[in-house]
């Protein structure tokens, strides 16, 4: 119903913001890899998901395109709802989601509070060929600059990583002109864990 809603945050929390356009505030719950990005935004625009059930309508928010289709793919697996995959994605950044269902590790899913192993096995079985055929996802943010290392930086934080280890591996990165936050974030996951 909604493909995204743009305006100011007039709140914002690790889990929910509130996004003012034209004097409507829309509730929105996001992930903390979102909420990585928005932190220090004053407006934006969010990527949007209506969950319609019998007793509520929810509304989730993404930074970009590729997580809300990875959103969208984990509730296709039966088991997880809307609020596991939102927790897979506040756990996993997208490109380790990605990683972890091409190269079969289930273990990375069952580190994820609420996933047990039926349920990581059956993550990587319905979407590896989905996954492996690109599902249209494509990297989002293509430029680079001093803020795309900063977000980079903020997105491992928000994974549970000490801030004088991060500075120091994205730091020590050498950073092309063509790399997006998420390949700054892949490359540094290599180098921390």
């Amino acid at each position: 119903m909604y493909a995204y809603i743009e305006g100011r945050y007039s709140y914002k929390s690790p889990t929910e913001v509130y996004v003012d356009v034209g004097g409507v505030g829309y509730h929105i719950h996001i992930s903390l890899n979102t909420y990585a990005q928005i932190e220090k935004e004053e407006k934006g625009r969010l990527y949007t998901y209506l969950h319609v059930k019998e007793d509520a309508q929810i509304l989730f928010g993404f930074f970009n395109e590729e997580e809300k289709k990875l959103f969208i793919l984990l509730l296709s697996v039966s088991g997880i709802g809307p609020n596991t995959a939102r927790i897979i994605l506040s756990s996993m950044t997208p490109i380790e989601v990605r990683t972890a269902i091409i190269s079969d590790n289930d273990a990375a899913f069952r580190k994820v509070k609420g996933v047990g192993p039926k349920t990581a096995k059956r993550v990587i079985l319905d979407l590896k060929d989905k996954i492996k055929a690109g599902d249209g996802m494509v990297d989002t943010q293509k430029t680079i600059s001093s803020s795309s290392s900063e977000k980079a930086a903020e997105a491992l934080m928000a994974l549970g990583f000490q801030r004088q280890k991060v500075v120091k591996v994205v730091d020590s990165i050498s950073i092309s002109s063509d790399m997006s936050v998420e390949q700054i974030i892949k490359s540094a996951l290599q180098l921390l864990t």
